[in-house]
């Protein structure tokens, strides 16, 4: 896996103390600062309500839809400010944003839902970025003729990831891919994004609250909550802390578990 590095030419993404704002009031992550080196893996963990996917939004561009915007920070792609960038200039840069829900055109088949993501490319780089993601999952190719809304719940992950590399991402984020999957599903799709960071050098920033999974296959983690970074270390370094243990990781048997998914007690990391 490819390390972090102090050096920002290194680093595809970069967010400076970004601090988003929904309905000019309501302040959803306050002051986030976190980097994606090229090539690399990144986890950023936290629970929900933590403010995970404002993060991501507020990279691909997305916060406008729901009335939120970037007051104060900077996020940079490839050393450059895309604060005012619309949406689909920021794929057209190679940013790919894979929502939590997977959000597949369900009447459509595999192989309709790959070309309608194809639009920012020409003809020839559709049907050769269609190929690849066929590779990478040979059961949406079993299944590219059924309607996409007749796929398991894996499946439609599969797709809706495959969707995003037909737009040939530079950057891959993914909120919540684990999301309401069976354990055996989560590891062969976590498989196939090594497989692809690593054959590819994509960049992946991956938001998730299974923890276990994430930090098996990234080089760095981030853990956010309540809308401020409170610890980034090395996946090796995360598992083996005794907060993230108990609170992550399942090392929390025998404790109560609203006071547990609730953060009540005080965590040594924030004194």
């Amino acid at each position: 896996m490819t390390g972090m590095t102090d050096n920002p030419t290194d680093e595809i993404l970069t967010l400076n103390n970004v601090e988003v704002v929904y309905d000019y009031v309501s302040l959803a992550i306050k002051g986030v600062s976190l980097a994606v080196p090229k090539g690399g893996m990144v986890a950023l963990l936290g629970a929900n309500g933590a403010g995970k996917s404002t993060t991501l939004k507020s990279i691909s561009g997305l916060l406008a839809a729901e009335r939120g915007e970037v007051r104060r920070g900077e996020v940079k792609f490839q050393d450059q400010s895309i604060r005012g960038l619309m949406p689909q200039n920021r794929v057209k840069l190679g940013i790919a944003h894979v929502l939590e829900g997977r959000r597949v055109f369900e009447h459509l088949t595999p192989d309709e839902n790959l070309i309608a993501a194809s639009a920012v490319r020409s003809r020839h780089d559709a049907a050769r970025n269609k190929d690849r993601v066929y590779s990478y999952f040979p059961r949406l190719f079993e299944r590219r003729g059924s309607a996409a809304g007749y796929l398991s719940g894996g499946e439609q992950q599969m797709l809706a990831i495959g969707r995003a590399l037909m737009t040939q991402p530079k950057l891959l984020m993914l909120d919540e891919p684990s999301l309401g999957l069976a354990p055996f599903l989560v590891a062969e799709i976590f498989q196939i994004l090594s497989r692809i960071n690593r054959e590819e050098g994509l960049s992946v920033l991956l938001v998730e609250q299974n923890a276990i999974a994430a930090l098996e296959i990234v080089s760095h983690g981030y853990l956010i909550e309540s809308g401020r970074i409170v610890m980034h270390d090395t996946a090796e370094a995360l598992k083996k802390n005794p907060d993230i243990q108990e609170f992550y990781l399942g090392g929390a048997e025998n404790k109560n578990f609203h006071d547990i998914k609730h953060y009540r007690r005080r965590k040594r990391w924030l004194t």
